[in-house]
């Protein structure tokens, strides 16, 4: 089985099952817990190129530092990205990765797809 990494909160509950349903399915991940071992702005656009997405696509809107310094604003995506290194509460959670591919673990069930 391939390898996988979760950027993981273990104080988030879709993180925690999304991990859970990893390890059901035999996978034992790289876990990162990006609050205390945050990605670099390189590892942010290696993620959201595997994503498919646009940085502000994995933007916390609810987060009240998103509310307090980002709401309203136009950022280009290396803006994006330094925002989210620079408060990386801001990220969406949970990231899995493997290979060339990574889903957003919300609903957890849709990292299924990494386990096709």
């Amino acid at each position: 089985m391939a390898d996988f990494t979760i950027y993981h909160n273990p104080r988030c509950t879709k993180s925690r099952e999304t991990l859970a349903l990893l390890e059901e399915h035999g996978v034992k991940p790289k876990v990162i817990e990006y609050l205390k071992t945050p990605p670099t702005a390189a590892q942010l656009k290696d993620i959201v190129a595997k994503l498919g997405i646009k940085p502000q696509d994995l933007v916390r809107k609810g987060e009240e530092i998103y509310k307090e310094k980002y709401a309203g604003k136009t950022l280009t995506d290396a803006q994006w990205i330094a925002a989210l290194v620079k408060d990386p509460i801001l990220i969406e959670r949970p990231i899995v990765i493997s290979g060339k591919r990574a889903i957003l673990g919300r609903p957890p069930e849709s990292v299924e797809a990494l386990l096709r």
